[in-house]
C-alpha cells in the first residue's frame, strides 16, 4: 500500500472524526442550553405563584385582625411570623416545583436588603449562595414605604439535575463517540499492522529464497561433479560429494520443517509426545552438533550444568529444537569470537536454562517484538545473518506448551541472556 495514500487516508479520517465529535458536542451544548432555559422559566413560574400565595395569605390574616384598612392606607404588610412560617413556604415551593417536574434539592430565604439579613430561611447553610447565585423574587412590591424584601431560592445540585435530564442523550452520545474512536483506532492499527505484515512477509520470502538457494546450488554442483565424465574421481571424492549432498539435503529438510512447524502452531495443531527425559542429555547433544559452527568463528561454548535434578516431562524433539534455536541465535548474532555460556539450575518446581552470549544485543524496544512471527532483530553491521524470523516465536510456543516461561535480558553491544523455565511435571 502506498505510504502517501495511507497518510492521506488517516488525515481525512482524523478530520472527519474531529468534525463528528465537534457536531455532537455542539448539539449536546445546545440541548443543555435549552434545558437550562426551560428550567429557569419553570422556576420563575413556580416562584411567581408562591409569591402570590404568600401575599394572599398575608391579606387574609390582615382581614382577620382588622388591619386590612390600615394597610391600604399605609401600604404596610404584617410581620411574617404573624401569618406564615418557614415550613409553610417550603410546602408552597415544593408543590409548585413538583407540578413543573423540578425534583431536586433547594434552599430558600426571605432577604431584607436594608438590613442585609434573612427574615425567614429553610436552613442557614447556603446564605452566601442564596445572595450571590440564587433566583430573586420581590415580595409585596406594592409596599412603597418599606425596603424591598426578596424571596430567594437556590438549587445546590442544579447542574447535576440538568445533566440527569440529559442523561439519555449524553449516554447515547458518549457511546457513539467511544464507538467511533475505537473503530478509528482499530482501523489505523490494522492498516499499520497489515503494512508491517506485508513488509515482514516480503522479507520472509526473500530470506527463504536465499536460504533455499544455497543448499540447492551446492547439491546441483555436487551432482554435476558426480555426473561429469571428464573429471576423474576417486572413491573418496565420490563419497565426499555424496556426503555433501546428504548434508545439504538434511539442511533443506530442517528448513522445511521449521516452516511446517510454524504453520502447525498457527493452526493450534501442535502435538506433544511428552515423556520423562534428561534435559542435560538434550543440551549436550545440541552442543555437540553446533560446536563446530561456533569454533569456525573462533568461539567457544561454556557449559555449566548445575541442576542436580535434570529429569523433566517433555517432548524430546521439540525441546531439542528449542535449545538448538537459542544456541543457533546466540552464535548467529555474535559476529566475532562468540562466547556462549549455558547454565542450568534447579528451582523448587522445575529447571531453569540460561543461555548467554556476547553478541550484538537487543534494544528494549526490540525485546517486545522478538517473539512475533516473522520478526527478525535488525542485525546492524552484520549483513549475512540468515533466518526466517520463526525461531523465537516457535521457542515461545514450545515453552508455553510445556507450561513454562521465557524471558530475556539484553543491552545493545553487550550481548543477550535468555532464561527458560520448565516445570518437572506438566501439572504444575
Amino acid at each position: 500500500m502506498n505510504h502517501k495514500i495511507v497518510i492521506f487516508t488517516i488525515i481525512i479520517m482524523t478530520l472527519a472524526l474531529i468534525g463528528l465529535m465537534g457536531i455532537q458536542i455542539y448539539w449536546i451544548n445546545n440541548a443543555s442550553s435549552v434545558k437550562e432555559a426551560n428550567f429557569r422559566r419553570s422556576v420563575n413560574e413556580a416562584m411567581t405563584h408562591v409569591v402570590a400565595k404568600i401575599e394572599r395569605m398575608e391579606k387574609k390574616k390582615a382581614l382577620q385582625v382588622n388591619q386590612f384598612e390600615g394597610m391600604l392606607n399605609f401600604n404596610r404588610h404584617l410581620p411574617y411570623n404573624n401569618f406564615i412560617t418557614s415550613g409553610n413556604i417550603d410546602s408552597l415551593i415544593s408543590v409548585e416545583l413538583n407540578i413543573r417536574g423540578i425534583d431536586t434539592k433547594y434552599e430558600f430565604g426571605i432577604y431584607k436588603v436594608q438590613n442585609q439579613n434573612f427574615l425567614l430561611e429553610k436552613s442557614s447553610n447556603y446564605q452566601n449562595e442564596l445572595v450571590e447565585k440564587g433566583y430573586a423574587f420581590p415580595l409585596f412590591s406594592s409596599d412603597i414605604y418599606t425596603t424591598p424584601e426578596y424571596l430567594l431560592i437556590y438549587f445546590p445540585q442544579e447542574r447535576q439535575f440538568l445533566l440527569t435530564e440529559l442523561w439519555g442523550m449524553l449516554l447515547i452520545s458518549i457511546i457513539l463517540i467511544i464507538a467511533i474512536v475505537y473503530s478509528f483506532s482499530y482501523i489505523i492499527t490494522t492498516i499499520f499492522r497489515q503494512k508491517k505484515l506485508s513488509e515482514m512477509k516480503n522479507d520472509f520470502i526473500n530470506n527463504m529464497t536465499h536460504e533455499f538457494k544455497t543448499p540447492i546450488a551446492t547439491i546441483s554442483l555436487a551432482c554435476e561433479a558426480l555426473n561429469d565424465k571428464d573429471v576423474r574421481k576417486s572413491e573418496a571424492d565420490s563419497s565426499n560429494y555424496i556426503g555433501i549432498i546428504e548434508e545439504e539435503n538434511k539442511r533443506l529438510a530442517l528448513m522445511a520443517e521449521k516452516i511446517l512447524q510454524s504453520a502447525v502452531i498457527d493452526k493450534g495443531q501442535l502435538k506433544m509426545k511428552k515423556e520423562k527425559l534428561d534435559f542435560h542429555e538434550i543440551i549436550t547433544d545440541v552442543i555437540k552438533n553446533l560446536k563446530i559452527q561456533v569454533e569456525i568463528k573462533d568461539g567457544v561454548i561454556l557449559k555449566d550444568l548445575r541442576a542436580t535434578q535434570p529429569v523433566i516431562e517433555g517432548d524430546k524433539v521439540h525441546l531439542t529444537n528449542l535449545v538448538n534455536n537459542l544456541l543457533d541465535n546466540a552464535n548467529k548474532y555474535t559476529p566475532r569470537r562468540p562466547v556462549i555460556r549455558i547454565t542450568t539450575e534447579n528451582t523448587d518446581d522445575g529447571i531453569e536454562l540460561s543461555i548467554e552470549d556476547n553478541g550484538i544485543g537487543i534494544s528494549k524496544n526490540e525485546q517486545k517484538k522478538i517473539y512475533d512471527k516473522l520478526y527478525r532483530v535488525p542485525s546492524g553491521n552484520i549483513q549475512d545473518v540468515r533466518g526466517f524470523g520463526l525461531g523465537l516465536s516457535y521457542v515461545k510456543a514450545i515453552v508455553e506448551e510445556h507450561k513454562g516461561r521465557i524471558s530475556v535480558e539484553s543491552e545493545i553491544n553487550k550481548g543477550s541472556k535468555f532464561k527458560v523455565f520448565l516445570p518437572f511435571r506438566q501439572g504444575i
